[in-house]
């Protein structure tokens, strides 16, 4: 496998102590998991003080996401491949009709009750609020690039290029 750039940093163990200088030597992999899993925590720790969880939350944006509502099957297929295994999502489909958050329609398609959409406006809110602790001392600037570099590391690793 041929080098990606001229320079060549050896890899150094994980180590959370390590200091700014010695950044460049740590593992992306320990560091953003390291992050995901802060962050996910962090995100279902307080949906879970409101009797939420991040699936359910998933599925009430992906029905309220565009114009036409999608079906069951649709959702499921979109969102699987976010979720912890393959038959969660179906899961918080039949939770969220259960608790009448959902309905369907004579189409069979999903669609958003009065009580989903407060829902999903209440959780939009807690998740604005949850973003900007995340953020806090992070420049918009800083948080594009970060995300740049992630999505070049992720394309280098899959084979093909990042815009």
């Amino acid at each position: 496998m041929a080098p990606l750039t001229d320079i060549t940093t050896d890899q150094a163990p994980a180590d959370p102590a390590v200091t700014d200088d010695m950044l460049a030597t740590q593992p992306i992999g320990y560091w953003s998991g390291l992050a995901q899993a802060a962050v996910t925590r962090q995100l279902r720790d307080a949906m879970a003080t409101i009797d939420v969880t991040q699936p359910q939350y998933w599925v009430l944006n992906r029905v309220n996401a565009g114009p036409a509502a999608p079906s069951h099957e649709e959702v499921v297929t979109q969102l699987t491949p976010l979720a912890d295994g393959p038959h969660e999502i179906a899961r918080v489909i039949d939770q969220l009709l259960h608790r009448g958050w959902l309905r369907t329609d004579p189409g069979h398609c999903l669609r958003l009750t009065d009580a989903g959409e407060a829902a999903r406006v209440r959780l939009r809110e807690l998740v604005t609020e949850l973003r900007g602790v995340v953020h806090e001392g992070i420049s918009d600037e800083e948080y594009v690039a970060a995300l740049k570099v992630l999505r070049r590391m992720i394309a280098n690793v899959e084979g093909s290029s990042a815009s």
